[in-house]
């Protein structure tokens, strides 16, 4: 994947007065920089949340157990702490998000049965407290966001493609169904929120890599719809080299940017995207420079963003990668 480029041009001159000659080199932006190992074992389909300079991974799979614990990541000084153990049923392709300094997760499937119970973390005290079941049905490979107050969780499957989605009062314990997301039914979408909106991109329905793009105002509950995310606007060039369909990708946040990287789309991926929302347009930049991977997760700060864990063919991953999407390309980092 061609990245985001300058031109960088210099001259050299020969001492002896001879003719100057121009050269130039390709520069690619954004550099991906390995940090300190996750320490649990490696894993794929994890479940990630972050609150405030901390991030969380839960759960997933480490290709023989569903598993059920919880890791949190020091962001600033680097290390990783395991916390208290989840209560609930090990399992793979969980939601998470954070609200007012908590984090919920919930659905996922543990091997034989696809789930519905949710549950709150509460950092400050080190536990764990079950909510209300989620209001749809059982289901695995969801997405969730917390925006303006309210958790919503939607689209999965439970046997059936989905594009229900649900909203969560956690001032009442509360669960009620919303406007469904616009468009295709899917599976291992990936949702993002910026400013006061949320975004749901990609993802599968019956093998078919969904190539329509939905943003959420929770306003007034409605869908619009964005440009899609494959060429197919034929009388306009901004979508040329787009390739950009895939399920389990990833969103990961660096200050107010949003990326999008990894996942599968019939072969592993690791070309990154960057979103710009004022224009509804993707920019390429630099790939992924850890292995080709999908099932990973992110952890976000305020100003930082990492991608972490996975699988490749049957490689389960503990590595941690932070992106710097301004800083130069160095292949030595």
């Amino acid at each position: 994947m061609k990245g985001k480029t300058i031109l960088i041009a210099s001259y050299a001159f020969l001492i002896l007065g001879l003719a100057g000659c121009k050269h130039s080199e390709e520069v690619e932006y954004g550099d991906w920089i390995k940090r300190s190992d996750f320490e649990g074992v490696a894993r794929s389909d994890a479940a990630s949340f972050s609150i405030n300079d901390k991030g969380y991974v839960f759960g997933g799979y480490d290709g023989k157990n569903r598993l059920s614990d919880l890791w949190e990541y020091n962001v600033q000084q680097d290390y990783w702490t395991q916390k208290a153990e989840f209560p609930g049923a090990g399992r793979t392709t969980a939601t998470a998000f954070s609200l007012d300094n908590k984090g919920y997760i919930g659905t996922g499937f543990d091997g034989s049965n696809y789930l519905k119970d949710f549950w709150e973390y509460d950092p400050a005290s080190n536990t764990w407290t079950q909510k209300a079941d989620f209001g749809g049905s059982a289901r695995s490979g969801a997405v969730s966001f917390g925006l303006s107050g309210k958790g919503y969780i939607g689209t999965g499957y439970d046997g059936n493609f989905l594009k229900d989605m649900w909203q969560y009062d956690p001032a009442t314990d509360t669960w009620n169904q919303t406007t469904s997301a616009g468009g295709s039914k899917r599976n291992n979408a990936t949702a993002f929120v910026h400013g006061d909106k949320a975004y749901l991109v990609c993802g599968i329905n019956n093998g078919a890599y969904i190539t329509d793009f939905w943003r959420f105002d929770p306003a007034d509950q409605q869908w619009t719809k964005m440009r899609d995310i494959a060429n197919k606007n034929l009388n306009e060039d901004y979508d040329d080299d787009y390739n950009i369909a895939r399920a389990n990708a990833v969103a990961v946040y660096v200050g107010n940017r949003i990326f999008l990287t990894c996942g599968e789309s019939g072969s592993l991926r690791s070309d990154t995207w960057e979103y710009l929302p004022d224009a509804d347009l993707w920019e390429p930049l630099k790939a992924f420079e850890g292995t080709s991977r999908t099932g990973t997760v992110s952890i976000n700060t305020s100003t930082r963003g990492f991608v972490l864990t996975g699988r490749s063919s049957t490689y389960r991953f503990d590595d941690v990668w932070e992106f710097l999407p301004d800083e130069l390309y160095d292949e030595n980092t």
